[in-house]
C-alpha cells in the first residue's frame, strides 16, 4: 500500500464557495464534496478495499475510513469528527466527518495550500439585500476551469471563472517560484477582515511578518484557516503572540 498514490483532484471535481462578501467583492474558498472522495477511493483501492463507518462519541459524529492493506493483510483506519449542517443536522455531520476523515488519508488535501481568493465587484454580480443584517449576497456561481500542482502537491496556478465564463480569478507562479511576498498580506486581510480587524493591527500584523520572515501562509495553516477571511480578532491575538516570541529571522 506504500507505493499507492492518491491522484490529485481536477479542476472538474472542485467547488467553489463563498466566503465573504461585500460591496467590494467576496472571497472563495474551494472544496470537495463526497461523491469525489467515494470516486477517488473507488478508482484508488477498488470499491473493495475500502469501507468506512460512524461512531458517536459524547455528542459528535465520526467517521473511520479503512483501507485494506495487502502486504499486512489487514484494516488500516483513520478517523475524524464532522461539524454541524444548520440545513441536515444528521446527514451534515455524516458528510463532513466523512471528507474529513478522507482528508487524513490525502484526498483532496492540496486544497489546503489554495491561495486567498479575491473576486473584485466588477467580475461578480453583487447585489444588496436593504436593511437586512446580511447585506451583501450575489447569485454568482464561481468554478475552477483550471489547476495545476507543483512535484509537493502544492498548487501552483488556477483560474476561475464567473457564471459568465469570464475568468474572475487567475493566478500562477510557476514563472516566480510560488513564492507569496510579505507585503501581499497587508492586501489580503485588509479585503478580508474589514471591520474585525482594524488597520493598526493589520500594520501591526504586517511588520511581524517581515521581521520573523513568517509567510503568512504558514499562520494560516498552523490554525486551520484556508484564507485570511477567517482570521477573527480572536485567532489574531494568538497569531501576533506566537509571532512576537519569535526571533527575527536575521539574528538567527
Amino acid at each position: 500500500m506504500r507505493d499507492i498514490a492518491i491522484r490529485l483532484l481536477r479542476a472538474s471535481e472542485i467547488e467553489c464557495r463563498v466566503s465573504t462578501i461585500n460591496e467590494k467583492g467576496l472571497s472563495l474558498l474551494l472544496f470537495k464534496d463526497a461523491r469525489v472522495d467515494q470516486k477517488i477511493l473507488d478508482e484508488t483501492f477498488t470499491p473493495f478495499g475500502w469501507k468506512r463507518s460512524h461512531q458517536a462519541i459524547d455528542g459528535n459524529l465520526y467517521c473511520t475510513v479503512e483501507i485494506w492493506d495487502e502486504e499486512k493483510e489487514q484494516w488500516i483506519a483513520k478517523q475524524d469528527v464532522g461539524t454541524v449542517s444548520y440545513s441536515e443536522k444528521e446527514k451534515g455531520q455524516a458528510s463532513d466527518s466523512f471528507k474529513r476523515a478522507c482528508f487524513n488519508w490525502g484526498l483532496g488535501r492540496e486544497l489546503y495550500t489554495a491561495p486567498f481568493i479575491w473576486i473584485p465587484a466588477g467580475k461578480a454580480d453583487i447585489q444588496k439585500r436593504g436593511k437586512e443584517e446580511q447585506k451583501y449576497y450575489t447569485n454568482d456561481r464561481f468554478s475552477v476551469h483550471s489547476i495545476s500542482y507543483n512535484e509537493e502537491r502544492v498548487i501552483d496556478s488556477i483560474i476561475i471563472i464567473n457564471s459568465r465564463g469570464q475568468t474572475a480569478y487567475s493566478m500562477d507562479t510557476r514563472k516566480n517560484n510560488g513564492t507569496k511576498k510579505i507585503s501581499s498580506a497587508k492586501k489580503e486581510m485588509e479585503k478580508a477582515t474589514g471591520d474585525m480587524i482594524g488597520t493598526n493591527e493589520i500594520a501591526e500584523f504586517e511588520k511581524e511578518l517581515e521581521r520573523t520572515e513568517v509567510a503568512l501562509d504558514t499562520v494560516l495553516k498552523r490554525y486551520r484557516l484556508q484564507s485570511a477571511a477567517q482570521l477573527t480578532p480572536e485567532i489574531y491575538g494568538k497569531a501576533m503572540k506566537s509571532l512576537k516570541n519569535s526571533k527575527d529571522r536575521t539574528a538567527a
